[in-house]
């Protein structure tokens, strides 16, 4: 392709572009400042995050599901297709979480653009969980894996790879942010470990209204013993809910937990009858805090998350005190 010039242009133009050089150095910008940025699609808070703290201001990063939505049923918006056709790598958590949002990227992504999908990468199908929420006669495998710290730390060296590979200019720099995220992951993993081991063993139970704790059971040594929420994402029958409130009198639990985002008039319900402490402020995809605090980030997340849990179980979350939730910097 040629582009016009008009004649006696050509003075001018090396010029400006010697005043922007000169500018440039004189603020101590270089070359890389006007590189094109790639540009990355993510899904839900958490994931969004990880790549955040992996790509930091290396990337255009746009998380298109927003805080506070149901991943599982979301719809992407018709602005969303833009961004999808624009996106240079696509990273999704895939075990059929976001299946709406699969299909518009299918239909809507540019050829040769790179779709990661970090829990199929992660775990096998040995490691599937299928439970209340998520039965294996649907055959859907719970996907809420990143609340496994372990498992988001697969994840944050799968975006990485990818990152490398979609943008090799910066490796080095991705590799070097990789590795100091990671250190802080692996200080949360023993911290949660430690505070989940004051709880008394016979507590170490797990009642929700969602299904999202069961990698996180798995690794720190707790027992989900129900949820309140079914595969259609509708209230439980009057015989699930006297089938529960005898199960939790039965298990003697100190605590039961909804979720931030999704008020339940029933678990309410069945706190009173079961005379329980109902908590409604735990949260798997919605980050806490006011975006861009400290605290609002994958971390936070789960340190908040942990603390609520340990002190209504009966333990003490002291081991979390020295955790620092906010993100790397840029």
């Amino acid at each position: 392709m040629s582009c016009f010039r008009p004649k006696g242009m050509s003075s001018y133009i090396v010029s400006f572009y010697l005043v922007l050089s000169v500018i440039a150095g004189l603020y101590g910008v270089t070359s890389d400042a006007f590189a094109k940025k790639i540009n990355v699609v993510s899904t839900v808070a958490p994931i969004t995050n990880l790549v955040k703290n992996v790509g930091g201001n290396l990337i255009d990063l746009h998380g298109i599901i927003p805080e506070g939505t149901d991943s599982h049923t979301f719809e992407p918006r018709p602005s969303d297709i833009g961004v999808i056709a624009d996106a240079d790598l696509i990273i999704l958590n895939g075990l059929t979480l976001e299946t709406p949002t699969e299909k518009l990227i299918g239909a809507n992504c540019k050829p040769g653009v790179v779709v990661l999908k970090l829990g199929d990468n992660t775990i096998s199908e040995e490691e599937w969980i299928f439970d209340f929420s998520f039965p294996k006669a649907e055959g859907n495998p719970n996907p809420h894996i990143w609340m496994n710290v372990p498992y988001a730390m697969r994840y944050v060296e799968l975006i990485r790879d990818k990152l490398m590979v979609t943008d090799p200019d910066n490796k080095d720099l991705y590799t070097k942010r990789a590795e100091l995220y990671l250190a802080r992951l692996e200080q949360l993993d023993k911290s949660i470990q430690e505070a989940v081991n004051t709880v008394p063993p016979e507590n170490r139970k797990l009642l929700t209204y969602h299904d999202s704790w069961a990698y996180f059971a798995r690794r720190y040594g707790m027992t989900v013993i129900g949820a309140i929420q079914p595969s259609s994402f509708s209230e439980p029958s009057p015989r699930e809910v006297a089938r529960i409130i005898d199960q939790l009198n039965a298990e003697k639990v100190p605590a039961i937990f909804g979720s931030e985002v999704f008020p339940s008039k029933v678990l309410e319900q069945i706190g009173r009858e079961a005379k329980v402490q109902y908590v409604d402020t735990l949260r798997d995809d919605d980050l806490p805090g006011p975006i861009g605090s400290r605290e609002h980030t994958y971390i936070g997340m789960m340190v908040e998350d942990v603390k609520t849990m340990v002190k209504a179980l009966g333990g003490t979350p002291e081991a979390l005190r020295e955790i620092d939730p906010s993100d790397l910097e840029n």
